[in-house]
């Protein structure tokens, strides 16, 4: 089990998507913002292409596309599964910076059969 918002948690996710089907167009460079944290703000990233998650890492992205902000009980919930990543954003509870257009390109991707099963498996390697 890996602690959430950790680099080992964000590796053996890596590890987890590197089954994910490619998906051509699916490309962006994702800041996350977890405010309110028991130890504080935590900031991670993202780097997908074409669907395949490429990094995964604690701190800034020099140039993100989008960056996503949370406080940390919204985000936990998501993570558990309990508050859907689509309806947090439509309810403002993510607040998105950046190019929109992007984000809403990749949204439906939540919505797949395997994306879904990853998540699965995030949550079942994850310890909060």
């Amino acid at each position: 089990m890996a602690k959430w918002l950790t680099q080992e948690w964000l590796d053996e996710g890596k590890k987890l998507a590197e089954g994910q089907p490619e998906r051509p167009g699916a490309s962006a460079r994702l800041q996350y913002v977890i405010s309110g944290g028991p130890d504080g703000d935590i900031r991670y990233y993202w780097v997908l292409e074409n669907g395949k998650l490429l990094e995964s890492k604690l701190g800034e992205l020099p140039d993100p596309e989008v960056t996503l902000t949370q406080n940390y009980e919204d985000a936990m919930r998501i993570q558990k599964g309990e508050l859907d990543a689509n309806a947090a954003f439509m309810q403002g509870r993510v607040k998105v910076t950046g190019n929109m257009a992007k984000l809403l390109a990749m949204l439906p991707i939540t919505s797949s059969a395997e994306y879904k099963q990853l998540q699965a498996d995030t949550l079942a390697i994850t310890e909060f």
